[in-house]
Order: structure tokens, then C-alpha cells, then sequence
């Protein structure tokens, strides 16, 4: 006896489909044979058969004025600026592909959800190996992300733009929180004091740091912390480092370990 699928699946495996998402990525996802998903493009795609009302094309905040859930746009930005990267895939689709470590399952799923949220109709999936890259089609990844172009980040001008800035000024937390969990760290440091005694006395403490080559992404993140009053210092050209108490329970109210 055939076992027939709903019509949300086959809506949801032919949008990723027309998102380029490749057959044997998109037949794990849905739980069906590489063969049924070439078999649902020929049906719907090349025989011009309608689709179910499950699937709808996604409008451009940018391009159509959609809805955009600007707090989840602001934690995306950081993950974005930090650790991700757009290419052009088929058919005029882009893949915006943020990259973690896959020891950080916790992290993995929220950024899988922030793109949800970012574009409701995404199915984003993971591509595991030395770094887990959590991926997402869109023809419109570039009108959210302009900073998206060619070559390395840190080689070339990155600036937000006015609608981004306004919207970072409203959600700076979590840019933040995108920004140190992608490029950054919250460890153990540790120093030392001369005592009146003569004795060296050593102290830990809790350090944020974040690590990158741009000048203008660290920059980003320093306005992002003045926004906030959080104290931060440069210890070296490619680092920003938050170490006063004060700073720090900040930012464990919206950053906190990595988990």
C-alpha cells in the first residue's frame, strides 16, 4: 500500500528544491527517498500541476516591505558579520551559510531558528565536518545583507546601512550576542598583584574577547557596546576584550556561556 505524505511535505521539500538545496540534503530532511523528491519536481515542476496552499513565496522585507522580526534580524547580523557567508547557488537562489562548532548543539539549533524567524518559510539545514554549517536558500539574502560581496570580509569596506543601524540601535543585545558567539569567547583570566608583604598574589576573573580581522566589523561591535555603557578595551590590533565586572554581568544577562 502506498504511504502517501501530506501536502505540507511536498510543498516544503519543493521549496527547498527551488532553493537549491540538493536532493539526497533534502530527501534527509523530509524523511523520503532521494527518487520521491525527483519525482515530486517532475509532477509539479515540469507538468506545471498546481502546488498545495502550504506553500507561498516568501516576500523581500526590502524589495516587497514584508514583515521583518527585526530582533532576530540583529542576532542574524552578528552571526552573519562574525562567522557567515552568502554564495549564489542555482536558479538565482543565494545560500546564506553561518558556520559553528558542532560541540555547541544549543547555539546550532538557535541559529537555525533565527533564520526561521528572519525568513518564515526557510527550511535551514546542516552540513556537518570539521565546522557545522547551518544553511538557508533565498534570492533575497542580499537585500538583507548588502555588507554580502566579493572576497573576505576583512578585505573590504563593511558598513552598515541606515535601516540596519537603526535597527541595531534598538536591538543592540543581540547583535552583541550574535557577534561574541560566533567570532568571540567568554573564558577564565587570570593575573597577578604585588601585596604590601612582598607577596604575588594571583586572581582570576571572567573575560570576554572577540577576535577579528576587520576593523570595521570590530568597530560595529564597539558601537554596539558604548550603546549599552559596557566598558571595553583593545589588548591587541585584531581584539576587543570586556574584563571589568561591570561589563561582564552585562553581558552574561544576554551573551553567556556557550552552550
Amino acid at each position: 500500500m502506498p504511504h502517501f505524505r501530506s501536502q505540507e511535505t511536498v510543498d516544503s521539500a519543493l521549496q527547498m528544491s527551488d532553493e537549491g538545496v540538493g536532493d539526497r540534503i533534502n530527501a534527509a530532511t523530509h524523511g523520503v527517498a532521494i527518487k520521491t523528491i525527483r519525482r515530486w519536481r517532475q509532477l509539479y515542476q515540469r507538468r506545471g500541476l498546481p502546488r498545495g496552499q502550504g506553500f507561498q513565496p516568501t516576500s523581500c522585507p526590502r524589495c516587497d516591505g514584508a514583515d521583518l522580526d527585526e530582533s532576530a534580524y540583529a542576532l542574524l547580523l552578528g552571526w552573519y558579520l562574525g562567522d557567515g557567508h552568502i554564495v549564489e547557488a542555482r536558479r538565482g537562489v543565494y545560500l546564506l551559510s553561518i558556520a559553528n562548532d558542532p560541540k555547541y548543539p544549543r547555539l546550532n539549533e538557535e541559529i537555525a531558528a533565527t533564520m526561521r524567524l528572519v525568513k518564515p518559510t526557510a527550511s535551514p539545514w546542516m552540513r556537518n565536518g570539521h565546522a557545522i554549517r547551518i544553511e538557508a536558500g533565498w534570492k533575497h539574502w542580499p537585500c538583507l545583507f548588502p555588507q554580502h560581496g566579493p572576497g573576505r570580509k576583512h578585505l573590504r569596506k563593511i558598513e552598515l546601512e541606515e535601516w540596519q543601524r537603526e535597527i541595531v540601535a534598538k536591538y543592540p543585545e543581540q547583535l552583541l550576542r550574535g557577534l561574541f558567539h560566533s567570532d568571540g569567547s567568554r573564558f577564565d583570566n587570570w593575573a597577578t598583584r604585588p601585596l604590601a608583604s612582598g607577596e604575588v598574589k594571583r586572581y582570576q576573573y571572567i573575560r570576554y574577547m572577540f577576535d577579528n580581522e576587520s576593523e570595521d566589523i570590530r568597530r560595529i561591535l564597539t558601537d554596539a557596546l558604548d550603546l549599552l555603557g559596557i566598558p571595553w578595551r583593545q589588548p591587541r590590533r585584531n581584539a576587543i576584550a570586556v574584563s571589568r565586572k561591570e561589563g561582564v554581568g552585562a553581558l552574561d544577562g544576554f551573551v553567556g556561556p556557550k552552550s
